[in-house]
């Protein structure tokens, strides 16, 4: 039993909450969740066959916004983005980071990617990340900060390698954010956690990362795993009712209760060590006095290509 607990919630945890209803419907509650196909193919003998060519997949964008509640995250922007798949047939991950400056066009015109949240939320995200990547792409986890800070005050922090000092002040933002993380090994609580996620450079742009934002974007996929990691520990396993509970509070999703059911069935493959993570090709550039992120075509294809072929729009 406790093996399945750690499969189960190891996947939903990778996923920010993908499965989270199947863990709080089944697990938690006792209810029962049925899948069903929502088109089945019947035989000339009445007989249900399943329906050709079904992917047995996952493909979703994963999204962080700049809310503290993400029910009331109309307008924000995004400030995370990671495309990812789960293979349901080996348990593989594959996650693509995509930079939130990344240039494309949003509502007509160039633009920050991240900015089509803010226009049409989290279903013109998938639109435009789908058009950027020339990608069939429909589903979407969408989470706010607060879910980070939840989780790492549950288990009682997080360990880290900070590569440098990280120091920012910006009484204005919302809510406020006062960084101060010294570099080295260091067990983060919630607020330090979300800050370290969030940190992009310091107020005097003397410290920050070399390569921008590719570099917070490594942060980011590196404190993702070492999450997982710490937070299975056995004895983390008698938090996992309240760490579901969390995703109710702070995750949106679009992905339907029978697929989130076959992945939760795979939860059991996955292996957090060998999930693969890349991100986007490209570079940063400045364009009219701001600062862009100018992705690679012909790399990007490539990346694409190896890790979701089977997704390229034909």
């Amino acid at each position: 039993m406790k093996k399945q607990f750690i499969a189960v919630f190891i996947a939903s945890f990778i996923l920010f909450g993908a499965f989270y209803g199947i863990l709080a419907n089944t697990i938690f509650k006792n209810d029962t969740v049925v899948a069903t196909d929502p088109d089945p193919v019947e035989t000339p003998g009445g007989e249900e066959e399943p329906a050709e060519d079904e992917k047995n997949d996952i493909l979703f964008l994963l999204m962080g916004v700049d809310a503290q509640d993400v029910t009331q995250s109309k307008g924000t922007r995004t400030d995370t983005m990671m495309l990812t798949s789960v293979d349901l047939d080996t348990g593989k991950i594959s996650i693509l980071s995509i930079p939130r400056d990344t240039r494309t066009t949003v509502q007509g015109r160039q633009d920050k990617i991240n900015a089509a949240h803010a226009y049409g939320g989290a279903e013109y995200s998938v639109e435009v990340v789908g058009n950027l990547l020339d990608i069939d792409l429909e589903y979407f986890v969408k989470v706010d900060y607060q879910i980070v800070q939840d989780v790492v005050n549950a288990i009682g922090g997080v360990t880290v390698e900070v590569p440098f000092n990280m120091r920012y002040s910006d009484p204005t933002a919302e809510p406020p954010l006062n960084i101060n993380i010294d570099k080295g090994v260091q067990t983060l609580d919630g607020k330090n956690a979300h800050d370290f996620l969030r940190f992009r450079h310091n107020n005097a742009m003397t410290v920050g990362y070399p390569d921008g934002d590719v570099g917070r974007t490594r942060t980011q996929q590196y404190f993702m795993k070492e999450l997982v990691k710490q937070t299975i520990k056995p004895r983390n396993l008698l938090k996992l009712p309240k760490l579901v509970e969390t995703y109710f509070d702070n995750v949106e999703t679009n992905i339907p209760v029978g697929v989130m059911l076959k992945g939760a069935l795979a939860a059991n493959k996955i292996d957090v060590e060998s999930m693969e993570t890349d991100t986007l090709p490209g570079s940063g550039s400045y364009i009219g006095g701001i600062s862009y992120y100018i992705h690679d075509g012909a790399l990007s294809e490539e990346v694409v290509r190896n890790m979701f072929g089977n997704y390229l729009v034909d």
